[in-house]
């Protein structure tokens, strides 16, 4: 009974969270468009579906993939793994390996997993007419958060000042968005935003939030939070990477095509 009073619970938040949405939409459809719903069975339906898919993922938030990120956080932080005494009150960031290893295991796996990179990678291959690749996509991007994690985890465990880091990779983006192909930065800042949605965020913000209370002499308000900045600036880095490696590779095979050609030309010259 406890956990299905929970779930009606968290269903009732639910509808009152997404009804303003509901109101505005049809407000906007009957009043400014003036134009009946079209289907609105399958709209109702469709209605229903999200608020139950909604009440069913929040439930799982709270019951799994956060207790899994403190509880992976908790374990590899603990004294008896890293081998060191458990009063110990100085910290070594050379003894967490591990952290940064899973960090960066968690980032990509999750991110490649994310339905909204999925989605945006799919329209980016379609609308490029296959320059942009999906997978290529999605693999930049899923490196970027994984770096991004990684070193968002180191900055938890020596405690450095989050600012140090988020200004020095936007300087960096800012100056690689000078050089990088025009069609692919408006679609790398993009991705760094897809990044923080439903997959990736509650792991990783649950992973923060426990090293925080792990590491000794860190602040869960202060250095908890923050990973998820580093998960949206990293992947832009990447994805501008990724195009400027696929521009270089092009103008590389056409500069080859070009030298094979130029020689059969001149001998066909000749008499």
């Amino acid at each position: 009974m406890g956990a299905l009073a929970e779930l009606l619970a968290v269903f009732g938040n639910t509808v009152r969270d997404t009804l303003p949405i509901a109101i505005i939409l049809i407000v906007f459809q009957f009043a400014v468009l003036r134009r009946p719903l079209r289907q609105p069975r399958k709209i109702v339906v469709g209605f229903g579906y999200v608020l139950v898919g909604l009440t069913l993922f929040l439930v799982g938030l709270e019951q799994a993939l956060f207790p899994i990120g403190r509880s992976m956080a908790e374990q590899f932080t603990a004294p008896e793994f890293l081998g060191v005494s458990a009063a110990e009150t100085i910290v070594d960031w050379r003894d967490y390996t591990w952290v940064y290893a899973f960090a960066f295991a968690i980032g990509f796996s999750t991110t490649i997993a994310e339905p909204a990179l999925i989605a945006v990678a799919s329209k980016a291959n379609t609308v490029s007419g296959g320059a942009i690749t999906a997978w290529g996509l999605r693999i930049a991007v899923a490196l970027g958060v994984a770096v991004g994690i990684t070193i968002g985890v180191f900055r938890i465990i020596v405690g450095a000042p989050i600012y140090w880091f988020i200004v020095a990779g936007y300087v960096l983006v800012v100056v690689q968005t000078l050089f990088a192909p025009r069609i692919i930065v408006p679609l790398a800042y993009d991705s760094g935003g897809v990044t923080t949605s439903t997959v990736t965020v509650p792991l990783v913000a649950a992973l923060g939030l426990g090293l925080a209370e792990n590491v000794p002499g860190r602040s869960a308000l202060i250095d908890g939070f923050g990973l998820i900045a580093f998960a949206s600036l990293f992947p832009i880095f990447f994805v501008m990477t990724y195009a400027q490696g696929s521009e270089w590779r092009a103008r590389r095979k056409r500069s080859r095509a070009s030298t094979v050609e130029v020689p059969d030309r001149v001998q066909g010259d000749k008499p």
